[in-house]
């Protein structure tokens, strides 16, 4: 016999019909996030890794930061930020190089912190779906067999004609809460793989930066005494 989901969807309890329709929006949510974070961390390790190289290659702290071109959807851009702008303040405050060190690397710190924090936006829904779609859709399904059970109670028969079409129809919102966290699940990992690389890319960012710095203040340091 052929099974026609469409039919058994309709023909369903009011309360599965409500279980799959919020599956459905979970499901259409989620692989907006998924297409999103794909483009965007996709994009964002790959300014890292350019951002990282031609910083390197600069030649003194300026030239560095300038190399960045103050893309501000890079996510270098925001550590860069913070460590310019702590280095500023330290510098015009005349402190020791040991100070304008620790302070810049907790500067950096909590700059690669707020790059992760807003390349993780949203993937935390990702995992919300993943952990609660199976038992949304456990619920429609016992909800569903409950009504069948009740159905049987009502005509006094437990025939298999009787019994099998009101289970087909609740165990379809297991399948469909199936459906929608198997994808998120997937993509929540996957992401979280992406950005663990992409923080690999900024603290090696922060300890360039970080370098850098040092070295302009003992220069800086040292030039009086070699004159």
């Amino acid at each position: 016999m052929e099974i026609n989901f469409l039919d058994m969807i309709l023909h369903a309890t009011l309360a599965a019909k409500a279980v799959m329709a919020l599956l459905v929006c979970m499901s259409l949510s989620s692989w907006a996030v998924i297409l999103h974070k794909s483009v965007s961390l996709r994009r964002a390790r790959r300014k890292a890794a350019d951002g990282l190289s031609r910083f390197s290659r600069a030649r003194d702290l300026r030239e560095a930061v300038q190399t960045l071109g103050g893309d501000a959807s890079s996510p270098l851009y925001r550590v860069a930020q913070h460590g310019v702008e702590e280095f500023n303040r330290l510098k015009e405050a005349g402190n020791q190089s040991d100070v304008v060190a620790d302070n810049v690397r907790r500067a950096l710190r909590q700059g690669v912190s707020e790059s992760m924090a807003g390349l993780g936006s949203s993937i935390s829904f990702l995992a919300t779906t993943a952990n609660t779609a199976p038992f949304i859709g456990l619920f429609g399904t016992v909800s569903g067999i409950m009504y069948a059970f009740h159905q049987i109670g009502m005509q006094k028969s437990a025939s298999l004609a009787t019994v099998a079409p009101g289970i087909s129809e609740a165990l379809i919102a297991t399948a469909v809460g199936l459906f929608v966290a198997i994808p998120a699940t997937v993509g929540y990992n996957v992401f979280l793989g992406a950005m663990r690389e992409i923080e690999g890319e900024l603290v090696n960012f922060a300890g360039v930066f970080l370098n850098r710095v040092q070295r302009e203040v003992n220069a800086k340091a040292d030039g009086p005494a070699t004159q």
